[in-house]
């Protein structure tokens, strides 16, 4: 990838009338894809400077240069070399040389758009179970197309930059300990960045981190609440993914997984009979959803039940023991995971919160309703199953990060999952 980013600058360089030697290794197909699209974009534009159209000293150069500089952390392990071509060709530039101030502003139009694909590259672990919540991927020509429609090319790569406000704590404190003791980056951060690096459309989203057990509410690229969440154990994991949000259910029934009624609700029921479900709230149905149908729990085998012999759904009545508790927030995935909230309020106050069968528990569901309402989250209906549409779908994305960021220093939590599987030397290259 190093060759492959050199031959890109020199190509550049070449363009605008540089003597440049290329080497003789073939060019990567993306060379030629980033390099056309640079050619296209100045030729609309009759050559005009993009980063550098008051001279070589930029606010937008020296944003882009400083990003690339620290862009191994980012998945873009050429940035300091584009950086230091950079810098050597600004600084032939304000000796006075027009051509390298010419080469230095395409060279910085290749390096930004090398380096905002590696930004808009999806995590390899996370799936996306609503295509509205996947990141967008635009075309090398459309990269450059929006950074010089921007009203401020610094602050635009600067926004695009942050990806995302937990991406970027993280990105920076482990940048300020590189900077201090030298590398190798802890492969656990390696790990988090790179499962973190996805930065939604949208001005709102959730966060929702299984390795921590905690919830964000970003808004307008601001972290605006979080709270404490209760996440899948070891053996049920809350997955990754990235859905949409878009309605709310107040008084939701409580759907038994098919493997707790097998190993628990039929167990209890053939130990203290029919009054364990009837003192309970539970009710025994033809299927979950809508088209549900009551079933008389005494016409049942409970005992071909508890042997896996027969089937049946059985679901909880809304009230206060009900599992889901007063409100649920239910999203699009294979898994059919979801944010509810809890009679439980006591199990976060325990500093291992991985508890559930794989759905996510909410410390205060109320707030979160709120949040994405923009109102109290309530009715005037008792009956079950209560939606409210929320004004904007919000997009929601599980992940699973074992480093943060805590007052500018990168601080770490247990592998449960063990996922961390990271090759040491890719953490080494981060330096």
């Amino acid at each position: 990838m190093l060759a492959g980013a050199i031959r890109v600058a020199l190509l550049i360089l070449g363009a605008v009338g540089l003597s440049v030697a290329l080497p003789p290794q073939p060019i990567a197909a993306q060379a030629y894809t980033v390099n056309q699209a640079v050619n296209t974009f100045y030729a609309s534009r009759r050559n005009a400077p993009l980063w550098l159209r008051a001279g070589a000293d930029s606010s937008a150069a020296r944003e882009l240069i400083g990003n690339l500089q620290r862009a191994s952390l980012d998945g873009f392990p050429n940035g300091p070399t584009f950086a230091l071509q950079a810098q050597a060709l600004l600084g032939r530039a304000q000796a006075g040389d027009p051509a390298a101030l010419r080469a230095a502003d395409r060279l910085l139009s290749a390096a930004w758009v090398l380096y905002a694909q590696a930004l808009q590259r999806p995590p390899a672990a996370m799936t996306y179970a609503d295509k509205w919540a996947a990141p967008r991927r635009d075309t090398p020509y459309d990269i450059l197309a929006r950074a010089a429609a921007a009203p401020s090319l610094a602050a635009y790569v600067r926004t695009v930059s942050t990806v995302n406000p937990l991406y970027a704590q993280l990105r920076e404190a482990a940048w300020a300990q590189l900077q201090t003791t030298g590398g190798p980056v802890d492969p656990r951060v390696v790990a988090s960045l790179n499962h973190l690096r996805f930065a939604p459309f949208q001005h709102r989203y959730i966060i929702v981190d299984s390795g921590s057990a905690r919830l964000w509410m970003i808004q307008d690229g601001r972290i605006v609440d979080s709270m404490k969440v209760i996440v899948g154990k070891p053996s049920t994991q809350t997955p990754t993914l990235g859905s949409v949000i878009y309605y709310a259910t107040l008084n939701p029934y409580w759907n038994v997984p098919p493997d707790l009624v097998r190993s628990l609700t039929a167990q209890r029921v053939l130990q203290q009979g029919l009054s364990y479900l009837s003192s309970r709230g539970y009710q025994v149905i033809t299927k979950y959803g809508d088209q549900a149908e009551l079933l008389n729990p005494a016409k049942i085998d409970w005992q071909a039940v508890a042997a896996g012999e027969q089937t049946v759904a059985v679901r909880q009545l809304p009230g206060p023991a009900n599992s889901m508790g007063h409100l649920k927030f239910g999203f699009a995935n294979p898994q059919d995971v979801y944010l509810h909230d809890t009679p439980e309020k006591n199990l976060f106050g325990e500093p291992n919160r991985n508890l559930s069968n794989g759905c996510i528990r909410l410390e205060d569901a109320r707030r979160l309703g709120f949040w994405l309402l923009g109102r109290e989250p309530a009715t005037d209906s008792s009956a079950p199953e209560q939606h409210l549409l929320l004004p904007q779908p919000v997009p929601i994305y599980l992940t699973y990060l074992t480093a943060h960021a805590d007052n500018g220093q990168p601080t770490f939590v247990d592998d449960i999952y063990s996922r961390d599987f990271q090759d040491a030397s890719e953490a080494a290259s981060v330096r």
